[in-house]
């Protein structure tokens, strides 16, 4: 039976978080992706490894291919019996030429869906704080092509009837026409006082809003260039009382994040939240030890310790891991007392309805050793302590000190990460980049290594560093980096927090 089926799917107008359900989905199962220039790339983190990408983006007037040859190439790679992804920016069927698309995969009887997705017009302007329809305002609303098919003799847009006709008018693609838009309206009976807003990038960390009349619109948004979408009618008056998007605190700003990519999504997804450009550049992997029989015995032999003290999550997930994988469960742990530095690996433990005996009010080694002391009596006790290959000695000194016994195991290894942002260098002296955070010291050792020391040194006071705390930020001092954001909790929260504070009106 053949596979073969191309969807095509409107990946909505530029935030990932925007794309239908199945659209998602199609994007998944994709043999083949065929994308275009207003496609998130986001998105096509959600394909399968062995999926072939085929960008075919339109830009300005360069066309990487032109439409004649993508509805060829939909068909070629349909009849090789592979399911085809065609993902276009909004919706297909709204100035997407996927009705276009569709012709052609019925003409070959190629099987075909098509996924709508949410278009410019609508998202774009709510974006930026203006609702296309409001029962004050206008009750119509109207979408047209601001850049018509160039062959054409004459426009096939009837001036005289959308321009008094239709309260809300979008404009897609129309930021060179404007001059032309502008005169045909007032020309054809519009006031020459209606709002216009034109929006480059929306809904992305780059939007632009432009907001003045048919008479002031082409001198107040000259510099606007594609692609933009232009909004014409009395609901662009709202935009300064429903203005939400470009007014979260970190709207503008471009921060990145070094953690592991498995730990990375929680604190960039926080950041986002808030309206930060996150850029994922991790400078450490977490691996397996290069021995696993030391974890193995500890385990086989859990009964014999008195206490489990886990000093990072990664600790926590490598143990359980191991523990699972052996065919055994949490039960092994009774009578075990239970020590978690932080909220993140309390919470990692307490995931397997396991109470942890003691929380130290400080996420700091020093802080556990102290607690430590203060719940138990040290001397004459076992303590298994799983962590990395790279961590502090103090905390398995300090209890030996005091007369405990301590396994120091390593359950992971921290190694130098790859990211795949290489041009990360060159934001950075391009000035695309605010802030950089360290969530540990291994982040900062590495991340300096990766970029070069006297890299970092010649871009003092154009990128502030962000820290999770003492230890790490004591290692970036180390290491020639000035601190200007210290969190004052040890925790991812808690840097939020700290970059939410660093940053005012002022700063953007």
């Amino acid at each position: 039976m053949k596979r073969s089926i191309v969807y095509l799917v409107g990946a909505g107008p530029g935030d990932p978080g925007l794309i239908t359900v199945k659209g998602h989905e199609c994007i998944k199962k994709a043999d083949v992706i065929v994308y275009d220039y207003l496609v998130n790339v986001e998105l096509l983190k959600a394909a399968k490894p062995d999926v072939e990408m085929i960008y075919v983006g339109k830009q300005g007037g360069s066309h990487t291919l032109e439409q004649e040859d993508i509805n060829k190439l939909l068909v070629e790679k349909a009849l090789e019996d592979k399911i085809v992804t065609r993902l276009k920016g909004g919706d297909p069927y709204i100035f997407g030429r996927g009705g276009e698309e569709a012709l052609v995969l019925r003409e070959y009887k190629i099987p075909f869906e098509v996924v709508p997705g949410i278009t410019a017009a609508i998202a774009t302007p709510n974006y930026a704080g203006i609702p296309v329809t409001h029962r004050e305002y206008t009750s119509t609303f109207g979408l047209i092509t601001g850049h018509e098919d160039p062959a054409k003799n004459e426009s096939s847009i009837d001036w005289s009837k959308i321009s008094t006709g239709i309260g809300t008018l979008a404009f897609y693609m129309g930021v060179k026409n404007l001059p032309y838009i502008t005169e045909q309206l007032m020309k054809h009976g519009r006031s020459g006082d209606t709002p216009v807003a034109v929006i480059r990038w929306g809904t992305t960390f780059r939007q632009e809003t432009v907001v003045g009349t048919l008479n002031t619109i082409v001198a107040k948004a000259k510099n606007i260039k594609p692609p933009a979408i232009t909004i014409v009618g009395e609901v662009v008056k709202l935009r300064d009382q429903l203005n939400w998007f470009e007014n979260r605190p970190l709207f503008g700003k471009t921060i990145v994040v070094t953690r592991s990519r498995e730990q990375a999504s929680e604190f960039a997804d926080r950041l986002y939240e808030f309206g930060a450009n996150v850029i994922e550049f991790p400078t450490i992997e977490i691996v397996k030890p290069d021995s696993i029989q030391p974890l193995d015995e500890a385990i086989n032999t859990i009964n014999t310790y008195d206490w489990l003290v886990f000093t990072s999550i990664n600790g926590v997930d490598s143990f359980f891991q191991r523990l699972f994988e052996l065919g055994k469960d949490v039960r092994v742990l009774k009578g075990l007392k239970i020590c978690a530095i932080g909220p993140a690996t309390a919470g990692g433990i307490e995931r397997y309805n396991i109470r942890v005996d003691c929380k130290p009010p400080k996420f700091v080694a020093e802080s556990v050793a102290e607690e430590l002391k203060r719940v138990t009596a040290i001397k004459g006790e076992r303590f298994l302590l799983p962590r990395a290959d790279i961590a502090r000695s103090y905390l398995p000194e300090e209890l030996q000190k005091s007369g405990g016994e301590v396994n120091d195991l390593i359950v992971y290894k921290t190694l130098m990460g790859q990211p795949k942002d290489v041009n990360i260098l060159e934001k950075m002296r391009n000035g695309e980049i605010n802030i950089i955070t360290f969530t540990s010291s291994s982040t900062v050792r590495n991340f300096v290594q990766l970029i070069g020391k006297e890299n970092i040194t010649s871009l003092k006071g154009h990128i502030q560093f962000a820290s999770i705390g003492p230890i790490t930020t004591k290692t970036a001092e180390e290491m020639g980096i000035d601190i200007a954001i210290k969190a004052k909790e040890y925790t991812i929260p808690g840097l939020v927090n700290a970059i939410l504070e660093s940053t005012s009106p002022i700063d953007k």
